[in-house]
């Protein structure tokens, strides 16, 4: 009956602790500032390293408790610690790059872009769920996304062209129907 006591104590203990570790972390990383931000970290970190050890009780089972205590209560503080480690500053070029897609092209880099190609099927193969996987004569391996039908031979000509959100769409000039398609190879 005691032991019971006792471990029902060193639980509620422990949420206890949790949640005002928890409360501290979530006061921290609500701060604007990097720089205290970091410094509340630091703060919770040394609160968490300078709290009294539980005490060692006699009882095998309570013991195994109290380490579980105080490895979940230092588990969140060095989670704290590693993500202030993370570089805040990009290089500069990816910074460049971001969301450079959606910009407006200049008439020329309009021109330079391919949005349609032409290849020739080389084989053609069904995968467990019908759908068709193309293999073309420049080595490229391209998978029907989509659940339609469509017929295609060997050796017939096929254009790959450029669809909305990025996506691609397989067809032939004879025929106004296509089907969606990803690259695999």
């Amino acid at each position: 009956m005691r032991i019971s006591w006792i471990t029902a104590v060193a639980i509620l203990v422990s949420t206890q602790a949790t949640a005002g570790l928890e409360q501290d972390l979530l006061s921290c990383s609500a701060k604007a500032d990097k720089l205290d931000r970091l410094i509340c970290y630091d703060q919770v970190a040394a609160s968490v390293k300078s709290a009294p050890k539980v005490t060692s009780i006699t009882s095998t089972s309570t013991a195994a408790a109290t380490t579980a205590i105080t490895a979940t209560s230092v588990a969140p503080a060095s989670q704290a610690q590693s993500v202030t480690a993370i570089p805040t500053t990009l290089p500069a070029n990816i910074e460049d790059e971001f969301g450079k897609r959606n910009l407006k092209q200049t008439k020329e880099e309009a021109q330079k872009e391919i949005t349609k190609i032409y290849m020739e099927i080389v084989s053609i193969s069904k995968d467990a769920y019908g759908a068709l996987k193309i293999s073309f004569s420049n080595g490229q391996v391209w998978k029907q996304s989509d659940s339609r039908r469509y017929k295609v031979k060997e050796g017939q000509n096929v254009f790959i062209e450029k669809a909305a959100l990025g996506s691609f769409i397989l067809g032939t000039d004879e025929r106004n129907s296509t089907i969606r398609v990803k690259r695999l190879k």
